[in-house]
């Protein structure tokens, strides 16, 4: 019996068979591939089906070391590729080659921090400077650096790259303080771990009779363990008169074994840690003074009372941070559920007060990837099936999500539709979404200056069962029925 031929050898013979015609048709050979679509020939093709842009654009491969750049040929008679080391001597050098080969805009990749530097001083002087993602332009060919920067540069020319969102100068800064703070946040995280571990290693169960051993009665006992005391009845009447444990229960936790290296780690750890709440404290003055900095768009008697009274934790930032961020935004962002105060100015130092960077709240949400990809099959407007977003480590997405999460038992309008999310496709999807309508309403009130107003679950739900009936009534009546409420 003759063998059946197999389906994938068919297809390739098609395919042949469809290049050759082509190539017929065309009276050009169709250029060799690897697998994976990349040319055999790494050199940069020619583009004649689109038009010039930038006429005056360079590429810039940036590296940890040395940059490489790469301008329109004919601009500089030895070699249109040059490489720069990445000292501030080189950079000027740097900016001198462009400055005479007439170069207004240039393009570059954000690799790691090493572009900042030569970034700022490329505005500084003037040009124009587009910050694009590594995944634009590796998508298109890849791998040498001075391929890279002509690839960048030829890119650049015809249009084809998009620039990274960086804010403005006074949000950058502001950002900048915010990051070091969370920075300093995270260590302090750490140094309070240690504590645990060199209490649990002598068997001091603190933490078990303690929510938190860096509060007031946690401190009090472990500063007394320190200076020498060891009687654990004594210890124990150090804490709060509101601690949830009473004293024979703590002192019950405080007899341990007193070794001495232990003791050392302890007391390092609680040094290092009380030393970076001081610095927190004075990153903490550098932000309330840059805030004053910024254009006052409402006066503090506009601000009203609090909707819902947080209480302040204790790695928050100590000054009223409600009443600033109204002075700069022209509008109180914790009156929208889900945002505090610490969440508000995360969002704002992050994101900046010019929301026209974003045409529209779905260019905005699009950017936060809190939005799903469209799939469509067959390029006909079918049934659209559901798809994950885009993963992405946004910080303002990692707020908002935070945000979100808090609301499934409020009852706010938002709480509503988070719950309805969830019985319907889980949790991690209503938080999603959640984060999504927060980010729009922060878009609105940030662009059109109007207050935010929750009408509350009640209102939510009965809009929405009007929506459910109004759409079985809909589909009744195109069966021929008409639905009735009941008597």
């Amino acid at each position: 019996m003759p063998r059946r031929k197999s389906g994938r050898k068919n297809q390739s013979s098609t395919n042949k068979a469809s290049l050759k015609s082509r190539e017929s048709k065309r009276g050009q050979p169709i250029a060799t591939t690897r697998r994976g679509g990349l040319p055999v020939n790494n050199a940069p093709q020619p583009i004649d089906s689109f038009s010039l842009v930038n006429a005056n654009a360079a590429g810039i491969d940036i590296a940890a070391s040395v940059h490489f750049v790469a301008v329109p040929e004919g601009r500089d008679p030895d070699a249109n590729v040059r490489s720069f080391g990445s000292f501030t001597a080189d950079l000027e050098g740097l900016i001198q080659w462009l400055t005479q080969c007439k170069i207004t805009t240039v393009a570059m990749e954000s690799t790691g921090v090493y572009w900042i530097p030569l970034y700022e001083l490329l505005q500084s002087r003037g040009f124009e400077v587009l910050l694009a993602e590594p995944r634009q332009i590796k998508k298109f060919r890849r791998k040498t650096d001075v391929l890279d920067c002509q690839w960048i540069q030829t890119l650049h020319s015809f249009g084809l790259l998009t620039g990274s969102f960086r804010p403005e100068e006074k949000v950058l800064i502001l950002r900048s303080y915010l990051r070091q703070r969370s920075m300093l946040v995270k260590q302090s995280a750490g140094h309070i771990q240690h504590m645990q571990k060199a209490l649990e290693q002598m068997n001091i169960k603190l933490t078990e009779v303690l929510s938190d051993i860096v509060g007031f009665s946690g401190m009090s006992i472990i500063d007394a363990i320190l200076s020498g005391q060891r009687d654990p009845r004594v210890l124990a009447s150090l804490r709060h008169e509101s601690c949830h444990h009473d004293e024979a229960t703590i002192a019950l936790a405080l007899q341990g074994t007193w070794r001495d290296e232990h003791l050392f780690a302890l007391k390092q750890a609680v040094d290092m840690y009380r030393y970076l709440l001081t610095k927190m404290a004075e990153v903490d003055h550098q932000i309330e003074v840059h805030m004053l900095t910024f254009e006052e768009k409402a006066p503090e008697s506009a601000l009203t009372k609090p909707k819902n009274r947080q209480s302040k934790k204790k790695h928050d930032i100590r000054f009223d941070v409600r009443k600033l961020l109204h002075r700069m935004c022209g509008q109180d962002l914790t009156t929208i559920d889900g945002i505090g105060d610490q969440a508000a100015i995360q969002v704002v130092s992050e994101i900046g007060l010019d929301m026209s960077k974003w045409p529209t709240e779905k260019h905005f949400v699009s950017w936060l990837c809190l939005c799903p990809e469209l799939n469509k099959s067959g390029g006909k407007q079918q049934k659209k099936r559901k798809s994950k977003t885009q993963s992405s480590t946004n910080r303002v997405a990692t707020v908002l999500r935070v945000g979100a999460q808090s609301l499934f038992n409020s009852k706010c309008s938002l709480g509503a539709f988070g719950r309805r999310i969830r019985a319907r496709d889980g949790a991690a999807v209503a938080v999603t979404a959640m984060a999504r309508k927060l980010a729009i309403i922060v878009y609105k009130m940030l662009r059109d200056g109007r207050p935010y107003v929750d009408r509350g679950a009640e209102y939510y739900d009965d809009r929405y069962r009007e929506r459910v009936i109004k759409n079985l009534q809909r589909k009744v009546a195109s069966m021929g029925y008409e639905m009735k409420p009941a008597a």
